[in-house]
């Protein structure tokens, strides 16, 4: 029986029941009207995003391991498919529609499939590939432009498709053609959940926005007098696959799932690992992929699309004390009683009300307080989140995640082929240290240079390696005696670096100095061995600490103390 459970709900006490599902009935009070918005986004029916916190939720509460994530509609995958699906150029095919949302529902088949993939080969590392910068830059330039496609419907005029520019550009010209009714009830929504922000943190604002502009009005008679959001022809969840698609349009909708694939890997393993060390457990990232792709593949099959792990959603269960999935299946729950019983009443929710709520939203995404602490503490990867932020503007979300990839990857090579490097200054017989960044004409005593190489040896900084110890040993202040490299750091080196530092060895040896290995282990003592090129050192230069070959250098050379 104990197999029947589900990860997340091992171990359960029946004391914790109170608490999750109040937890839960607050959670739904948050993520109903932040999930219209998001279908907003994604430019598909409205329910559909409540939809996505029903069956997707239950599917990951039963397969999955964290005991706290909530899934569902995301703002980050939402601006990413529907960018995704407007770039694949299929005639016809018009945002809010049928259509639409029938290739929004394969993009979550095939999302699953990616998903599916990875849990197989256990590729859940993928995600770490987008680095935080890059992942702080992609979400800023995300919700820039999600933040500018929702200001139409705020002031009750024209919005326009095209770039950044040509967006402002319109609202700009249509300024004069502002409704006072959007504009009103934009400028009350906003007022309402900033200052509940503020002041009353705890109060679930945005469902009060929501059922109090629905109660006016539908009192007030107002429904001719400004847009409203009209019949969401809700019901339960409507099961099957995708109208009208089939194996034909899965490449197309590939080149969609495979950028969702990546961010829901990053952001929800960060979720889950977060979440999990706060409270003292340990993150099964590979099982929580196994429920991702459970999730995504009955999204598809249930009217909605594309879910991921939350962040804000989850932080919300935490505060309400939440300890288990049980606070997501409630939420499921009161969502799918909204859905049956109270669609009608949602028709005379504002467009303004709801593109407000999403215009908040996205104004979290730009985290300000992340892009400061990046220039605080390395301008090179601050310098990497505003590009790809400026790129997810300029051409687009589905661009950006590609070009956040690709920035991540370079990024991995530049600190790999260039790392840092030092000349180790030591004292106290090798038990005090000091790490100076290696410039030619530094010495650790001397005679004596020990040097540190903060990555791998490998065939694209090897040549840069052996060059910086070249000109160490060439313009040591003292006559070189011994030249002690620090393997602490260094894990492998592969065929073509083993080449080099034959040769950089040789080198060393010829100008009548020791080349010293220290802190080599195992595997890295093994490969070298292999390739050869311990052949090239005396047995007795291999040590396993640096302190151990500086204390065996002053043994050696006792005079080097005195100078």
């Amino acid at each position: 029986m104990a197999r029947l459970v589900p990860p997340s709900l091992v171990g359960y006490r029946a004391a914790w029941l109170r608490t999750d599902v109040l937890a839960g009935v607050t959670l739904a009070a948050v993520a109903i009207p932040e999930c219209m918005g998001y279908s907003s986004i994604a430019h598909v029916p409205i329910v559909a995003g409540l939809y996505s916190i029903i069956l997707p939720a239950l599917a990951f509460a039963i397969l999955g391991s964290s005991k706290l994530m909530v899934v569902g509609a995301d703002s980050a995958t939402a601006a990413l498919l529907a960018s995704g699906i407007a770039g694949l150029g299929i005639a016809g095919l018009a945002p809010d529609s049928q259509q639409w949302l029938a290739w929004a529902g394969l993009i979550a088949l095939v999302t699953a499939g990616m998903l599916g993939v990875a849990w197989l080969l256990r590729l859940g590392f993928l995600g770490d590939f987008l680095s935080t910068a890059v992942l702080v830059g992609f979400l800023a330039g995300t919700g820039i432009t999600v933040l500018t496609g929702q200001v139409p419907d705020m002031l009750g005029i024209e919005g326009s498709e095209g770039s950044l520019v040509d967006r402002w550009w319109q609202i700009l010209r249509h300024l004069g053609d502002i409704d006072p009714w959007s504009l009103g009830f934009a400028v009350a929504t906003l007022a309402i959940m900033v200052g509940a922000r503020r002041f009353a943190p705890k109060l679930p604002a945005a469902i009060i926005v929501v059922v109090g502009s629905i109660v006016l009005v539908s009192v007030l008679g107002w429904s001719d007098d400004l847009a409203v959001v009209g019949a969401l022809d809700g019901g339960l969840p409507p099961l099957g696959l995708p109208d009208g698609l089939g194996w034909a349009e899965v490449p197309k909708a590939a080149t969609v799932a495979i950028g969702c694939a990546i961010v829901i890997l990053a952001q929800s393993a960060a979720t889950a690992r977060g979440f999990a060390q706060r409270h003292g457990d340990v993150a099964d990232v590979n099982r929580d992929i196994f429920g991702l792709t459970g999730a995504n593949a009955l999204a598809g099959v249930s009217g909605t699309f594309v879910v991921n792990g939350s962040p804000t959603k989850t932080q919300i269960l935490e505060e309400q004390r939440a300890r288990t999935q049980v606070a997501n299946i409630t939420m499921a729950g009161v969502t799918l009683l909204v859905v049956v019983f109270l669609d009608s009443a949602l028709a005379n929710l504002p467009h303004a009300v709801l593109s407000s709520i999403v215009f908040l939203v996205a104004v979290n995404l730009i985290d300000v307080h992340a892009l400061k602490r990046i220039w605080q503490v390395r301008r090179i990867e601050f310098g990497i989140a505003i590009v790809t932020a400026v790129v997810v503007i300029a051409f687009g979300v589905q661009t950006g995640i590609i070009t956040a990839m690709g920035v991540s990857l370079l990024e991995i090579i530049r600190r790999q082929y260039r790392p840092e490097r030092f000349v180790v200054g030591v004292s106290d017989h090798g038990r005090n240290r000091r790490y100076q960044p290696a410039e030619p004409g530094l010495q650790s005593l001397p005679g004596l240079i020990v040097f540190r190489y903060d990555a791998d040896l490998f065939y694209a900084n090897a040549s840069r390696f052996a060059d910086d110890v070249s000109a160490l040993v060439r313009q040591a202040p003292d006559p070189l005696r011994w030249l002690v490299l620090d393997c602490t750091v260094i894990g492998d080196v592969d065929y073509s670096a083993s080449t080099v530092l034959s040769n950089l060895i040789k080198f060393v040896h010829s100008r009548n100095a020791h080349f010293v290995l220290a802190g080599v282990d195992p595997e890295l003592s093994a490969a070298l061995r292999s390739d050869g090129v311990l052949a090239d050192l005396n047995p007795d230069h291999v040590y396993p600490t640096v302190g151990a070959a500086v204390r065996a250098f002053e043994e050696a050379f006792p005079e080097a103390l005195g100078s």
